[in-house]
């Protein structure tokens, strides 16, 4: 009875995070649309400056980009909240088998894409320091 009210609490506050995570995702998708639209002439002018080609577009599908990656975590934190909720109220072992499905499936992104993150800044941190050292 004591699990039952945690895995209940827990799903609640699943549901709360990938509420604010659909909502961020919608964010994201707005920012690209502004910068591909709004604010591309503005950010074309600043690019033609430095020397660079169009940074609306590229801020634009970078943004595109964070919200596509963010998106599975998202969907698999939901469909853990409201499969722990199904499987509590009618004590479904089988529906909770598939909310912790959905909750390693969650996990599992994150980690991945933690590690590929970590990857990159180190290759960053790399180039960077062979980059300074050149000059």
């Amino acid at each position: 009875s004591k699990s039952k009210s945690f895995l209940r609490e827990i799903s609640k506050w699943t549901f709360f995070f990938s509420i604010l995570g659909f909502i961020s995702i919608a964010f994201l998708i707005l920012a690209a649309i502004l910068m591909g639209t709004v604010y591309a002439p503005m950010l074309d002018m600043v690019a033609q400056q430095q020397g660079v080609s169009s940074l609306g577009v590229t801020l634009m599908v970078t943004y595109l980009i964070m919200a596509l990656l963010y998106l599975m975590p998202v969907v698999y934190l939901f469909k853990f909240s409201r499969k722990m909720k199904t499987a509590l109220a009618n004590k479904n072992n089988d529906i909770l088998s598939e909310a912790f499905e959905n909750l390693k499936s969650h996990y599992k992104f994150i980690g991945v894409l933690t590690i590929i993150m970590i990857s990159l800044y180190v290759l960053l941190i790399g180039f960077s320091i062979v980059a300074g050292s050149l000059f």
